[in-house]
């Protein structure tokens, strides 16, 4: 890396399409955990630098399941990036959440059942339980709901964020059950994104809007990838001035919670630790083996 980027967007390629982004570069970041889902698009927004990756790759090449996530964050880490807005699409749980409407969550449920290429840095020779209580910061959580006031329109502040492991959508009878676990919305990718930023001690907050009412509202239509498609292209518009609101309003070097929270998490005795490791996790690790 030849520059140090603190800011990081992770969603579709549509929210890199904003007039004010300039001197664009493309970065590719080699990565321990393979390649990432595409090379990062890194451009001048209100005087700072941001990275952004289109989630899914390049022409939406990858499911839910096979997004590369452990390499993705690890390379955003790499590249020195404290905080990260994760845009996602969704479905809501919830009557009074409309379709076309954002919600800022605060909490995660996770309902994926596979490996999704790994789940953890920490696995073997390295042992680390990180709290994740609240998986999102909430700090960074509260700055965008901000930058969504000044945006205008209708915007939720907190819910419990049900991830699914798709790419199929939920029948009726997994919706209604959804409902009743108290989930407000639901969706695919932000596990265990969310969970390898908090181990990374990268701020992390999420930006969900709202698509459809899943398959639970039968007044509605069953969801299908059009009305989904043509109700994110609504949104985005939203979605990208509040991003350019957050990204001038916040200060790149403030420290929140989640920048430590591997203080008291690591439980490996460092003498112990495999060098191949130290040396494979040094951009998220290294500050806790400097002795």
């Amino acid at each position: 890396m030849t520059e140090d980027v603190k800011f990081g967007v992770i969603g579709g390629s549509g929210l890199y399409d904003m007039p004010e982004i300039t001197d664009k570069t493309t970065v590719s970041i080699d990565t321990p955990y393979g390649p990432t889902s595409t090379d990062f698009m890194i451009g001048t927004l209100r005087g700072k630098r941001v990275a952004f990756l289109a989630r899914h790759g390049d022409g939406h090449i990858y499911t839910p399941t096979n997004v590369p996530y452990r390499a993705n964050i690890w390379a955003f880490k790499q590249m020195g990036v404290r905080f990260i807005i994760s845009v996602n699409a969704c479905g809501s749980l919830r009557e009074e959440i409309a379709p076309g409407q954002i919600v800022i969550p605060t909490q995660i449920s996770d309902f994926t059942k596979s490996a999704r290429g790994g789940r953890s840095f920490f696995e073997e020779g390295l042992v680390a339980h990180v709290d994740v209580a609240q998986p999102f910061c909430l700090d960074l959580a509260r700055k965008i709901y901000a930058s969504f006031a000044q945006v205008g329109g209708t915007t939720h502040k907190g819910g419990n964020f049900l991830i699914i492991e798709g790419p199929r959508f939920s029948t009726r009878g997994e919706s209604e059950i959804f409902r009743r676990w108290g989930c407000s919305i639901i969706g695919m990718t932000s596990v265990p994104e969310a969970f390898l930023a908090r181990e990374a001690e990268i701020s992390y907050a999420t930006i969900a809007h709202v698509t459809d009412y899943d398959v639970w509202h039968i007044s509605e239509q069953p969801v299908t990838v059009e009305a989904v498609m043509r109700t994110m292209r609504h949104n985005v518009e939203r979605v990208k001035k509040a991003i350019a609101i957050t990204v001038q309003e916040l200060d790149f070097d403030a420290v929140f919670d989640s920048h430590n929270a591997l203080d008291n998490a690591i439980m490996t005795d460092k003498s112990k630790v495999p060098a191949d490791i130290r040396e494979r996790l040094a951009p998220i690790v290294g500050r806790y083996f400097t002795d």
